[in-house]
């Protein structure tokens, strides 16, 4: 599966990115008991991002291999009531169903967003010297004095 640049372009805006310029997902996909569908995610995808430090636009590489499972709606705990934990699950993540048709490019899009970089940092940037964190001790004027006397 390669997005077209329509289909970028809406997911860049979607996702707060200056541009994506690749993302290709390759699935394989495995029946399972039940309805539940077993799916393998190979995804790249080549994005703009916006360096937290600097604020300039950075071009960053996003490779995953996930494993999904595709699971009929109804046989979900919420669909009966039951308040669903995700923290309970132990395998890979279980993407609802319904009507037989599975959604692979929004499991794409949802997956692309999960791997990207929260606090994206361009490659070498740095926080200027006046941010770096340390701050200077009002005692640092007296430990230049070599007469030890304050004035």
């Amino acid at each position: 599966m390669l997005a077209d640049a329509a289909t970028r372009a809406e997911l860049a805006t979607r996702f707060g990115l200056p541009g994506i310029a690749l993302l290709r997902g390759v699935f394989v996909l495995r029946h399972e008991r039940a309805g539940v569908i077993a799916a393998r995610l190979s995804m790249v995808a080549e994005v703009t991002q916006i360096c937290v430090l600097t604020l300039e636009p950075f071009d960053a590489r996003v490779e995953e291999v996930c494993e999904l499972r595709f699971v009929p709606a109804q046989s979900l705990p919420e669909a009966e009531g039951v308040e669903f934990d995700p923290e309970s699950l132990e395998g890979p993540d279980e993407i609802p169903y319904m009507a037989d048709l599975l959604e692979l490019g929004e499991a794409l899009a949802e997956q692309l967003a999960l791997g990207l970089d929260p606090y994206p940092r361009k490659p070498g940037a740095a926080l200027p010297e006046e941010f770096s964190g340390e701050r200077a001790s009002p005692f640092d004027v007296l430990k230049g004095r070599k007469d030890g006397s304050v004035s």
